[in-house]
Order: structure tokens, then C-alpha cells, then sequence
């Protein structure tokens, strides 16, 4: 490694943090020009280890700060507190953060106090409401305010980063880095599909801590009487939060066209996504890796920050009522024309090139190498 490599320190604690991070490391390990050093703080730690390091992830500093249930106010703390001391000892050339996550907003504050320049991967999300969904609207506004480089994964993005008085000059049209590693995974042909039988398949994701409570009970209604129609296998990799399982169990255990399995590897979990007719989520990545493989999405939130996939008609937002849901999902699985439109709209969020995009920007900016042609925006 070059003594005038960028050292590049990647914070990420979640598997989509680790998802979308690992093609802007694999590019960065591949160049001469960078030197990554990949900090993990463990908010998803069961999922992280395996995932990182199929991902060819492998070199990392380890953090302990997860507790039992505990506060997002005690978790921010911690999290600061911790990633400062890394920074100060790692002396880094700049931060990466990606999304909305805790990390990702202790991450770049503890950059900005220690006075070391944070890139923000998928940048300039917004659904317009602060609280919704919570906290993950507020830690993207709160990291835009930080951060020096805006990768942006669509023009749409973009456009609400400048609206909020950032630089056109620091934002980055790139596409997103899930697209990236979706289309890795796949061609590496090493995961599994999940389902078992060959009825319409319905891959099913809860977890939006917006939603639990009543709201997912009644979620967890409606896809059970999606069920009870009898040409439905509906498949759901379920949460690690207690209150997910809390809210969903009851009501999705025992029916012979349920199948509740423990969260899926990302391998496993690509390949069951490429293998299904139909989703249902209230997740974000799949809302882009859905429509890159063609399959329709049903959104079950009040709000989405990806509205292109809306816009585009590869995704619909039904809501969290039941009879919403029933409906939609029914109206997918007897309409064939319906089905075609959604599942042929086309995938708005990229082409698999947006790390190689990240990092020709950031050396450009470092003066490390010239600027390079793939920095032209994507169309969206």
C-alpha cells in the first residue's frame, strides 16, 4: 500500500450498512490509491460476522456496544464516545457512513468532532416527515448537515439535498451500492432459495420499529388471511427484535402456507428474493433490489424515502391496514396484466457501477487520479 493511499475508515453496524458498504470496500481493497479500514459497531452483530466476511470483508476493528433493549439516547452515546477514540488513534484521511442508521449518524458526528471530512453513501433520502420512520428519517437529515461528499443514488435524491441548501458541488448522482452487491451475489451462485413448494411465492420482510405494535399484529393479520387463499407460500425471515417476534408470532405460527425461518443470510436471502412472484415489505433495500430483479413490491408503510420505485410502478405503498393489503397483494396474484406492469416497470436505482463512481470521486478529490468518465449522473 502506497504511503499516499487516502485512508478511508468505513463505519457500518447493520447488515444493510454491511450490505452497501462492501462494494465501496472491495473497490477501495482492489486500488492502490486507497487504504480501508472497516470499524463495525455491532448493532446487527449476530448477522454482521459471517455476512462481512463472505462479502470479502475481513479486516476490521470491532466495537462492544450493544446492550439489552437499550436507549437510542444511551446507544448514540456509546457510539460517539467509542467511534471518537477510534478516529483520533486510526487518524483517518475521511469517514464513510451510509443511510440512516444510528452508526451512521454517531459515525459522522464523531468525525465532525474530530475534525476528519465524512462521506455519506445514500445520500438525500427524505419521506418529509421527521419522525417517520423513526429515527431514520431525522439521522439522514442530521448526517447531510455534516458530511462533504453527498453520494446520492438518484437524481430524485439528489434534488432534496440541494433544496436543503447543500452544494450542488458536493452532491453525487451514483446510483446505489445495493444494486452493486446484489448483482455480485448472484453471479457468485452460491446462495439458496428458501421456498419449498410451487405455489405463487410471497417473500415477506417486517421489522420498521414504526410499525410494531398494533400495527404489525395487524399486519400479521392480513397476511394470514393471504394465506388462508391456499395458492400462496408466504415466506418470512423473521427479525431478531423481541418485539417483532412479539407482535408477529401469534399470529403467523401454525398455518400450513406460512413459513417463519430465522433471518437469512445474504447469499440465502438474494436467491429467495430472485426466486419469488411477490413482496411484501416495510424494509428499504429490498424496495431497490426488488425491481432490479423484477419482482413487484408492496409497500407496507405510510411513507417511503425511495419514491422513484413508486413513481416508476416497480413498487406500490399500500399501507399498514389490513384489507389494504389483502386487496393489493390479491389484485397482483389474479391480474396477470397488473403483475406484468409492476414486475416489467423497470429498476430507477442504478447499474451496478456506483461504488467504482464513489471512489473515482473521492480520489479525484484527493488529487489522487484524474476524474474519471463514470462520474456522469445516472438517469433515474
Amino acid at each position: 500500500m502506497s504511503n499516499d493511499a487516502v485512508r478511508a475508515m468505513l463505519v457500518l453496524g447493520t447488515r444493510p450498512e454491511a450490505i452497501k458498504l462492501a462494494p465501496v470496500v472491495r473497490a477501495m481493497t482492489a486500488s492502490s490509491l486507497f487504504e480501508p479500514v472497516v470499524v463495525t459497531t455491532g448493532q446487527h452483530r449476530e448477522m454482521l460476522h459471517q455476512m462481512l466476511d463472505l462479502f470479502q470483508v475481513c479486516e476490521r476493528i470491532e466495537l462492544d456496544v450493544m446492550r439489552e433493549r437499550q436507549q437510542l439516547s444511551t446507544l448514540t452515546a456509546r457510539l460517539i464516545d467509542e467511534l471518537g477514540e477510534v478516529i483520533r488513534e486510526g487518524r483517518p484521511d475521511l469517514v464513510v457512513v451510509q443511510g440512516d442508521t444510528t452508526t451512521a449518524l454517531a459515525g459522522a458526528l464523531a468525525a465532525f468532532y474530530e475534525r476528519v471530512p465524512v462521506a455519506h453513501v445514500e445520500a438525500g433520502l427524505r419521506t418529509g416527515v421527521p419522525d417517520n420512520p423513526f429515527p431514520e428519517e431525522l439521522n439522514r437529515r442530521l448526517v447531510a448537515r455534516v458530511a462533504r461528499w453527498h453520494f446520492a443514488p438518484t437524481a430524485g435524491a439528489a434534488a432534496h439535498l440541494m433544496a436543503e441548501g447543500v452544494s450542488e458541488s458536493a452532491v453525487f448522482v451514483t446510483g446505489n451500492t445495493v444494486i452493486d452487491n446484489l448483482l455480485w451475489v448472484l453471479d457468485q451462485r452460491v446462495g439458496h432459495s428458501h421456498f419449498t413448494t410451487d405455489l405463487r411465492r410471497v417473500l415477506l420482510t417486517l421489522h420498521r420499529r414504526e410499525n410494531q405494535g398494533d400495527a404489525m399484529r395487524c399486519m400479521g393479520t392480513a397476511v394470514r388471511r393471504l394465506a388462508d387463499r391456499g395458492d400462496v407460500e408466504i415466506l418470512l425471515p423473521l427479525h431478531k427484535s423481541p418485539a417483532v417476534r412479539e407482535a408477529l408470532l401469534p399470529e403467523l405460527t401454525g398455518h400450513r402456507n406460512i413459513r417463519v425461518v430465522e433471518p437469512l443470510d445474504y447469499l440465502d436471502f438474494s436467491a429467495t428474493l430472485a426466486a419469488c412472484d411477490l413482496v411484501l415489505t416495510d424494509s428499504g433495500g429490498i424496495q431497490e433490489e426488488a425491481p432490479t430483479l423484477g419482482k413487484p413490491a408492496l409497500i407496507l408503510r405510510t411513507t417511503t424515502e425511495r419514491p422513484e420505485a413508486v413513481a416508476v410502478g416497480a413498487a406500490e405503498l399500500v399501507g399498514t391496514a389490513p384489507d389494504a393489503i389483502v386487496a393489493a397483494a390479491a389484485d397482483l396474484l389474479d391480474d396477470p396484466a397488473a403483475y406484468a406492469r409492476m414486475a416489467n416497470a423497470g429498476n430507477p436505482f442504478g447499474d451496478g457501477h456506483a461504488a467504482h463512481r464513489i471512489i473515482a470521486q473521492l480520489a479525484a478529490d484527493f488529487e489522487r487520479t484524474p476524474a474519471d468518465p463514470l462520474l456522469m449522473p445516472l438517469g433515474v
